[in-house]
C-alpha cells in the first residue's frame, strides 16, 4: 500500500500526526509541485484530486484524512487514538469534527481567497476556475477567532483537546492552528489554555512528522 502525499498540505499533515503517533510507516509518493498543484498524473489517477489518498494493494483508493485514519485504527487499535469505548469516541469524534470544520475550513477559506497562486482555485479538488471571493478573507479571519476561543474554553479544563489523552482531535486541531499560521493569523494572546497545549503537544516527536 502507499499515499499519495503533498507534504506541506494540511490534511495530509494531520494524518501524518496520527501514523506518527501510532508508530505506523506507510510508502508515500509525493504529488505535490513547486508551482503548488498536484501532479497532472495524480489528477488523472485520482479524479477527485485531493490529498492524502490511500492506494491498498487490490488497487482500493480511500481518500480523506480521516477515512484513512479510521481504516489504520481498525487494523491497529492500540494505542487508541480515535477513543476507546462508546462515550469516549462519540466525544473525540465531536471534537475531530469542530477542529476541521472550525478551523481547518476557516483556514483553507482564507489562505485560497489570499494566496495569488490560488485566485483561480477557490475549492479544493476542483478541475473548473473559481475565482477567489475577497469577503471571504474577512470571514476565515472572524470564524478563526471563534475557534480559538472556543479550544481555548476547552483546554481551560482538559489536558488535550478530548480529554486527558492525546487524540486524533489534537492531531487536527494542531494541523489547523498552524494552517491558520500561513495566513498570519496565529492564536490569541488572551488563548492562554490553547498557547498551553500548543506547547506542549508541538514538542511531541509526532508534531514533527
Amino acid at each position: 500500500m502507499k499515499i499519495y502525499d503533498w507534504h506541506i498540505a494540511p490534511n495530509p499533515r494531520r494524518l501524518h500526526i496520527y501514523l506518527a503517533e501510532k508508530g505506523i510507516r506507510v510508502d508515500l509518493v509525493e504529488v505535490g509541485q513547486d508551482d503548488l498543484t498536484l501532479a497532472p498524473w495524480f489528477r488523472q489517477k485520482y479524479p477527485h484530486a485531493m490529498v492524502p489518498m490511500l492506494e491498498l494493494d487490490d488497487g482500493t483508493q480511500i481518500g480523506e484524512a480521516m477515512a484513512i485514519a479510521r481504516y489504520f485504527e481498525e487494523l491497529n487499535p492500540e494505542p487508541p487514538l480515535m477513543g476507546t469505548d462508546a462515550r469516549d469516541k462519540a466525544i473525540v469524534d465531536m471534537w475531530e469534527k469542530r477542529a476541521n470544520e472550525e478551523g481547518m475550513l476557516p483556514a483553507s477559506e482564507l489562505f485560497r481567497n489570499t494566496h495569488p497562486k490560488f485566485a483561480e482555485r477557490g475549492l479544493p479538488g476542483a478541475a473548473d476556475a473559481i475565482p477567489a471571493i475577497p469577503e471571504l478573507r474577512d470571514r476565515g479571519r472572524a470564524r478563526l477567532e471563534r475557534f480559538f476561543t472556543k479550544f481555548d474554553r476547552q483546554l481551560a479544563y482538559n489536558t488535550f483537546v478530548a480529554g486527558e489523552r492525546f487524540t486524533i482531535a489534537d492531531a487536527t486541531t494542531l494541523a489547523a492552528v498552524d494552517f491558520a499560521g500561513w495566513s498570519d493569523v496565529k492564536i490569541p494572546d488572551a488563548c492562554r489554555h490553547l498557547q498551553r497545549w500548543y506547547d506542549d503537544v508541538n514538542q511531541r516527536p509526532s508534531a514533527r512528522a
